[in-house]
């Protein structure tokens, strides 16, 4: 099967042409698979693949969605002026909750939300007395960055920040900051609140709840 690629702007002169044919074995391929081969053939465009969108056929279309033969894709860099992720991390360390405040700050905002997830003391009618968070060691902060990228996408002059944190955390610790800035106070809201609720959809990160006895289940899991 064969697909044509184009390079619009930054992508273009990363790529070094405008368009290229990419051939692959099988009726269908993965985006994924498209992006490692584009990023194979051109080396200068490999680190900058992931901030960028693809278009199949004049539209974009769901990142799972397998590509067929014939089928155009356009590789398009953010758009100038448009929204940014600014921060993005998982640690084991403290939240600096004015580190966030900080990356998203900016003179065009008029409004700035953030979320901070703190543990608990109890759960589903359980006392909790600590929690563990544990990561994906690769995958965690990809996914994280490819949600936060969704929605910095669907709410134009944003800047989108996140951190979570791992390990082992106390009653009252942040486990996870998003920060979100924009032009007005709706946008901030609305794409803070898509941002945290799309990281505890997919983000792989698991957390184990620990009650005074000593008795500990992961969330999720319990029988």
């Amino acid at each position: 099967m064969l697909v044509r690629v184009h390079y619009y702007a930054a992508a273009k002169e990363l790529a070094g042409c405008q368009s290229s044919t990419f051939e692959f074995a099988g009726a269908s391929v993965p985006q994924a698979e498209l992006r490692r081969a584009v990023g194979e053939r051109y080396p200068s465009l490999a680190d900058f693949l992931e901030r960028m969108r693809l278009a199949v056929n004049g539209d974009f279309i769901d990142a799972s969605e397998d590509l067929v033969d014939g089928d155009r894709v356009d590789v398009l860099p953010p758009v100038a002026g448009g929204s940014t992720v600014v921060l993005c991390e998982i640690t084991d360390r403290e939240i600096s909750l004015d580190a966030v405040l900080r990356a998203v700050s900016n003179p065009g905002a008029g409004g700035v939300c953030i979320f901070h997830g703190v543990v608990r003391d109890h759960a589903d009618g359980k006392s909790v007395s600590r929690l563990d968070y544990e990561a994906h060691e690769s995958l965690a902060e990809k996914e994280m960055r490819r949600v936060l990228s969704g929605v910095a996408d669907e709410h134009p002059g944003a800047r989108v920040a996140a951190v979570h944190r791992v390990g082992t955390l106390a009653v009252g610790d942040v486990a996870v900051c998003v920060a979100v800035s924009a032009p007005h106070r709706d946008e901030a809201f609305s794409a803070c609140r898509k941002a945290i609720d799309r990281i505890k959809e997919t983000v792989p990160l698991w957390k184990k709840e620990w009650g005074p006895g000593g008795e500990a289940y992961w969330v999720n899991l319990e029988s």
